[in-house]
């Protein structure tokens, strides 16, 4: 209760509510913008109590979704319980609820996916109209009106400054001495836009909170809500062999002269895939301790900072399971010096990412075998997450790998295909492929030899042949497709079930 009361001495000007009364504050057709990255920093016990009001409403046979805007995916408390309470008419830039997506794909929701670097410029500039309310997570305020965020920033500071009115969820499981671990900058828009001055991810070039007019708070809630980052599947041999793949991969390039020997900054995706790959670049000993300039900051981080195997980590969130996020909070000055969170604006800057020249690592829904992936679209329709920020690094990176095991359901369907049902980064943007067989560099490649090079070292067995097969049936030019076959991958699984059933025959 200490922190709590000194909470209220500093800002007896703020007016305490429960949920249910921040909520009311919320109409239909309300746009509202939510702090946080993934699971962390989103608010939890307002979003909730707007999914009651909307059921409410609704049993009324009154009209009642929002637009809602993060700065990526959330918790269940936020995306999950708007889309069970059928309370969302749009979102965008990113998700990975079950219950979002089952609307959005049945279209009670449209979606909008969305570059994650964008996301903050383009509302300042007006692109998605007017911004309502701010509805934040905060691990402390000050009568001046200095928010600090929690575990993630997001879009934070630019629905701060767009929303007509902010609504604050005081989280006490979140110390207030987490001030010092942001970095809040958010740079001027054009034609009055400078160079962001960072050169190195240890740089900090703004300031420690959220400043904002405290007028616009209506309201504080407290609360005392744990996080609700899920935990990964746990490393297994496929996802193991990729790490040590990408990890050996990265080794040879410093020995070859291609990496610097003090090697370059790491932008990891999230997910066990990612875990396990910078897990097996901790434990190489040919890859030196190596700094992140990444957007998520994950379980396997962590580790690596205390081995000393990650010098320094910079991201938009902490994206760690609850007894991470206790250690980190029980050791937070050691953590401060190693760590520093942006907003997604800085943190997936594609200037940064060519200037301080990242290695960028992220997971392939999809690849084809001229180098196209698609991180997105399930057999090209039904929409998975969204892109995420994997395209902000991926263009801009030094080195661009894709990582994914080379089937899924149990062999029926091929990671790798004649041609991607839905493209989201083309062959010009991926350098490296990556699966549990091996790695194919498609650097300084023609299509023919790029097919060659992915078919020969990243291909399921199982699917080897019938693609050899398939570059057979290409029509004559510089990327030897047949219109006619290029999908029959896709068609052949929505038949029977199985990919490696095709039977190519058909289209002599």
């Amino acid at each position: 209760m200490r922190n709590l009361r000194f909470l209220k001495n500093q800002i007896m000007a703020y007016k305490f509510m429960t949920a249910e009364e921040a909520a009311s504050f919320i109409k239909d057709g309300f746009t509202v913008g939510f702090s946080g990255f993934t699971a962390s920093g989103c608010p939890k016990a307002v979003p909730t109590a707007i999914a009651r009001h909307a059921e409410e409403e609704h049993a009324k046979g009154n009209p009642f979704k929002i637009n809602v805007f993060t700065g990526a995916s959330t918790g269940d408390s936020l995306d999950g319980a708007l889309a069970r309470a059928n309370a969302e008419a749009f979102r965008t830039p990113y998700q990975s609820s079950k219950d979002l997506r089952i609307r959005i794909n049945q279209h009670d929701t449209h979606y909008c996916d969305y570059h994650l670097s964008h996301m903050g410029q383009d509302l300042r500039y007006g692109f998605f109209g007017k911004m309502n309310v701010a509805i934040l997570e905060v691990s402390d305020i000050t009568e001046d009106g200095e928010l600090i965020p929690t575990a993630g920033v997001g879009i934070a500071p630019t629905i701060c400054q767009l929303a007509d009115i902010i609504i604050l969820e005081h989280n006490r499981q979140h110390p207030k001495e987490l001030r010092g671990i942001h970095d809040i900058y958010q740079p001027l828009d054009p034609p009055y836009r400078r160079e962001i001055p960072i050169y190195s991810p240890k740089d900090k070039i703004g300031t420690p909170y959220i400043k904002v007019d405290p007028r616009k708070i209506v309201g504080i809630v407290e609360t005392n809500l744990p996080g609700e980052v899920s935990g990964f599947s746990p490393v297994d041999e496929i996802t193991m062999k990729i790490g040590q793949n990408v990890a050996d991969f990265l080794a040879s390039e410093i020995r070859r002269g291609i990496i610097p020997a003090s090697f370059l900054p790491i932008q990891s995706g999230v997910g066990n895939v990612a875990n396990a790959v910078l897990g097996c670049m901790g434990a190489n000993p040919d890859i030196p301790p190596f700094m992140m300039y990444t957007e998520v900051i994950q379980d396997a981080v962590i580790g690596l900072i205390e081995e000393g195997n990650c010098s320094f980590a910079s991201g938009c969130s902490l994206t760690i399971s609850n007894p991470l996020v206790e250690k980190v909070y029980s050791n937070l000055p050691f953590f401060k010096e190693k760590v520093v969170l942006r907003p997604q604006e800085i943190s997936n800057s594609p200037e940064l990412a060519r200037r301080m020249g990242l290695i960028t690592i992220n997971t392939a829904l999809e690849a084809d075998i001229f180098g196209n992936i698609n991180s997105t679209h399930v057999l090209g329709t039904k929409m998975m997450n969204g892109i995420g920020g994997s395209a902000d690094f991926t263009r801009n990176g030094y080195i661009s790998i894709f990582t994914t095991p080379s089937v899924a359901k149990n062999g029926a369907i091929s990671s790798f295909v004649p041609m991607v049902s839905h493209l989201d980064h083309s062959e010009h943007s991926v350098k490296v492929l990556v699966s549990e067989y091996g790695v194919a560099d498609l650097r300084a490649k023609s299509p023919i030899q790029r097919a060659q090079e992915i078919i020969e070292k990243c291909v399921h067995p199982d699917y080897k042949q019938l693609l050899w097969d398939y570059l057979k049936l290409g029509q004559k030019g510089h990327t030897p497709q047949s219109m006619l076959a290029a999908l029959a991958f896709h068609a052949e699984f929505n038949n029977s079930g199985d990919m490696r059933k095709t039977d190519w025959s058909k289209f002599f």
